[in-house]
């Protein structure tokens, strides 16, 4: 039953779909944090609602570009990507094509660099120094700085207008579960982004979870929405021949 007392059936920090969790939260223009690494843990269904709003000329921080036709590679076709920044590329067939033919923007990150640009937004670290990618493309028009004898290489956090990450199980409160390696990039995008919206499987009351058990707390997270039933898409099956 909806809540007469708030708007298209909220509840709290609960949306009663994918559409209704991002209305008022995503526009042209914005840097959207996305987790997910291939087609692992990727929110789905809210990557399809960002599809059907039509907003564009986004830039996506995110750790790949999904594949043809699913995860981001959605928002590749309908041309709403602008930029990506990524540390990896290769499933992406449309990808490949508007980035040589220059019509998309593309920043390179090596995957722990980006992981810690990330990790720092969501900390309100600044920037850092990493060894990785000094002497490389990845250093060009960068500070590099010599420390205890070893050349560094200066790394600016990331931060996102709307963060969109999925997750196992959350209560009322936003307190989040992943499972196992779907956890990937999605702590570190809810940390980094102004606004947090999370896709899961299982929405619980508040107390039903550990506290111990808590992977993400509640206060990074602003609106939630249940996809009880993702599609969790292989991106690549490899069996072996029969005997």
């Amino acid at each position: 039953m909806s809540d007469p007392s708030t708007p298209s059936g909220r509840r709290g920090k609960v949306f009663a779909g994918a559409a209704e969790a991002l209305d008022g939260v995503v526009a042209d223009g914005q840097t959207l944090a996305v987790g997910g690494f291939g087609l692992c843990g990727i929110p789905e269904a809210l990557i399809a609602a960002l599809r059907d709003s039509g907003v564009k000329g986004l830039t996506a921080i995110s750790n790949n570009a999904g594949v043809d036709g699913f995860g981001l590679g959605q928002l590749l076709e309908t041309r709403q990507i602008r930029k990506m920044i990524s540390s990896y590329v290769g499933e992406n067939k449309e990808f490949e094509r508007q980035f040589l033919a220059g019509e998309l923007e593309l920043e390179f990150n090596p995957q722990g660099t980006l992981a810690e640009r990330l990790r720092a937004g969501g900390a309100g670290i600044p920037a850092f120094f990493t060894a990785t990618g000094y002497g490389t493309v990845v250093a060009e028009g960068k500070e590099t700085r010599v420390i205890d004898g070893k050349p560094y290489v200066l790394e600016t956090a990331l931060k996102a207008d709307v963060a969109l990450v999925k997750a196992w199980k959350a209560d009322a409160a936003g307190n989040l579960v992943f499972r196992r390696t779907a956890r990937n990039f999605n702590p570190a995008c809810a940390m980094a982004g102004k606004v947090c919206v999370v896709e899961v499987e299982e929405l619980v009351p508040v107390g039903a979870i550990d506290p111990d058990q808590v992977h993400l707390p509640g206060i990074y997270v602003d609106r939630i929405v249940l996809n009880a039933t993702p599609e969790k898409r292989i991106e690549q099956r490899t069996v072996r021949q029969g005997a």
